[in-house]
């Protein structure tokens, strides 16, 4: 490491091999607030904005918005909000220095602040990467109204904890001072994702009062989006490398993979960047594409999570070079596309064509436990929607549903043969309460369907949980090799 750090001052200085921001940032207007700066919107959306910036577009700096953690604020304000992306193939490497992110905020610290971000007359699009338990949804969809952060903001509309309650609030505010809404571009991997976080926005300001809930109906834009580029954790690994190459210390590079995609419906009443310049698909429906992503690949992502951790897989290149897994993996994606739509232009040869040869890069080191946090709020619409429909069309979603037994058999392992915090889920709590190692694998797969709301009030919920009750036995008495052998595929 150098006892220097990467900044504004430095970033001339590094080599030639490393591209860095050729604009003047001194020039570049905030016109975009990101909730939730993650190293997923680094890697992802920042640097579409960074593309734009680059070439002329200087009305769209992000101002950078922490809802918990002061962690990433901590690492970058040192830095002048630059980060080094690190682009990185099984063979190669390339490095780029991101300079859209101008400034970092932290709502806990001072919510006010933030506000003032969020109703500034030149802020025109909100966008949010937040996770999915952020959304704060109750097991039937609508928005959780007893969770004591939205009481909270309900109470407390100036010092808000949630994205809801910052949004609402200044949307009243910019309506009282005359300041036309900005547009609100979800990120995350919600159905429908625009649509949903409107409708839990609506349900949210309806009880501040009708007025405010109507003008955000009415008035705001909520485009859908559908993302994809594999971000991995950083390790101190990657720090100490990356910053040898820099020779400058950068205190938290994002590592990521070749391939992105950006698909966003084109619903930008404030105006937006020009992003369809640098490769985002602009549509007027992104539901065929949200779709796609989700069940082929999120869903066999989170497959690929839960049985390489029960065969002891620490990354998902490694789980997927297991040839029985890589098998079931085809046998999940063939049970998903007969569920997606066959006139919307999706070409799913490809597009898994792509899959396989990212979960193959061995540079990555996705972990599995990271993928497999938050399995309750995920796997509804990567898993449990394309068995829905699979079984209402009359074919049996046997591959879709080992990935739900195989969760539940990785819930049950935590503590024996993988560490307890391994990965985390909302449900914890009340999965430990109920203990669902000591009831029959029938007892346990009804007790999580019903406490996560698995395909509740469907015509199909009794027969997806037998298929799975008898998935998470045999994995119980045999491990994933018996579950494979049921499936007809041979483990080495």
């Amino acid at each position: 490491m150098t006892d220097r750090r990467l900044s504004n001052s430095t970033r001339q200085a590094l080599p030639a091999s490393v591209t860095v921001p050729g604009y003047d940032r001194n020039r570049v207007v905030p016109g975009i607030v990101h909730l939730g700066v993650g190293a997923f919107h680094r890697a992802h959306q920042a640097a579409y904005v960074d593309d734009c910036l680059a070439a002329g577009e200087t009305d769209w700096g992000i101002v950078g918005v922490s809802l918990r953690s002061a962690d990433t604020r901590n690492a970058l304000a040192p830095q002048d909000g630059l980060y080094t992306l690190a682009v990185r193939s099984s063979d190669s490497e390339s490095l780029r220095v991101v300079g859209s992110i101008l400034s970092m905020l932290v709502a806990p610290e001072n919510p006010g602040v933030v506000l003032a971000a969020l109703t500034d007359p030149r802020t025109s699009i909100v966008t949010l990467t937040i996770t999915e338990k952020a959304y704060l949804r109750a097991a039937g969809g609508g928005l959780d109204t007893v969770h004591p952060d939205i009481a909270h903001d309900l109470a407390n509309p100036q010092m808000p904890r949630t994205a809801h309650g910052f949004l609402a609030e200044s949307l009243a505010r910019r309506r009282v001072a005359g300041i036309q809404p900005f547009t609100v571009l979800c990120c995350d991997n919600l159905p429908a994702n625009g649509a949903t976080l409107r409708r839990l926005l609506v349900e949210f300001a309806a009880l501040r009062g009708t007025d405010l809930a109507r003008h955000i109906a009415d008035e705001v834009a909520f485009p859908s989006s559908m993302v994809d580029r594999i971000v991995p954790a950083t390790t101190d690994a990657d720090r100490a490398r990356i910053s040898g190459q820099l020779g400058v210390d950068d205190a938290w590079p994002v590592m990521t993979e070749p391939f992105c995609q950006w698909v966003v419906e084109d619903d930008f009443p404030a105006g937006r960047p020009a992003w369809e310049r640098f490769g985002v698909t602009m549509v007027g429906d992104v539901g065929p594409f949200e779709d796609m992503k989700l069940r082929l690949l999120n869903g066999s992502h989170s497959a690929i999570a839960y049985l390489g951790l029960l065969n002891g897989f620490e990354t998902v290149d490694r789980a997927f070079a297991d040839p029985a897994i890589r098998q079931f993996v085809d046998g999940l994606w063939a049970e998903a596309i007969t569920t997606l739509p066959k006139d919307a232009g999706l070409d799913t040869t490809d597009y898994t064509a792509q899959l396989a040869k990212r979960y193959s890069n061995t540079a990555l080191a996705h972990r599995t436990a990271q993928i497999a946090n938050d399995g309750s709020q995920k796997l509804p619409q990567r898993i449990i929607a394309s068995a829905m429909e699979r079984m209402s069309g009359g074919a049996p979603p046997a591959y879709l549903m080992l990935v739900v037994a195989a969760w539940i058999a990785a819930c049950e392992t935590r503590g024996k043969s993988l560490p307890e915090s391994h990965f985390t889920d909302p449900l914890d709590l009340a999965l430990s309460a109920l203990d669902i190692r000591h009831l029959s694998a029938s007892e346990a797969v009804v007790a999580v369907f019903d406490l996560a709301g698995f395909a509740k009030g469907g015509a199909e919920r009794l027969t997806l949980i037998d298929l799975a009750a008898a998935h998470l036995e045999r994995l119980r008495q045999g491990g994933v090799a018996a579950a494979f052998t049921a499936l007809g595929i041979a483990s080495e």
